[in-house]
């Protein structure tokens, strides 16, 4: 017989990450092998944002986030009407303060 609490995975959240982080940008990138998300924080006027967070995923659990932020944001908008976005396209930063690179 399987029992429910076999599938059940505890999950620990200390207080400091309970706080999260704040990101008014995110930038993806990948490689055969992952998919990697930057979660930025851009203040106006300032022309120089950091990173404040990276994820790293494979390319199974990228699509399985692809699936459940669609899913979140219907549910979400089900609720409380559509999402309106602001139009304000923000340029992607693309020099992340590394080497460039060269051909």
């Amino acid at each position: 017989m399987n029992d429910q609490k076999d599938n059940q995975i505890n999950i620990e959240l200390s207080e400091e990450m309970a706080g999260g982080i704040y990101s008014n940008l995110s930038v993806i990138t990948h490689s055969q092998s992952e998919f990697i998300v930057d979660f930025v924080q851009m203040m106006p006027g300032v022309p120089k944002a950091k990173v404040k967070s990276r994820i790293i995923l494979t390319p199974d659990n990228a699509k399985k986030l692809m699936q459940a932020l669609a899913d979140n944001v219907k549910k979400f908008e089900q609720v409380n009407g559509p999402i309106k976005s602001s139009g304000n396209q923000t340029p992607i930063p693309m020099n992340f303060g590394g080497p460039v690179g060269e051909a």
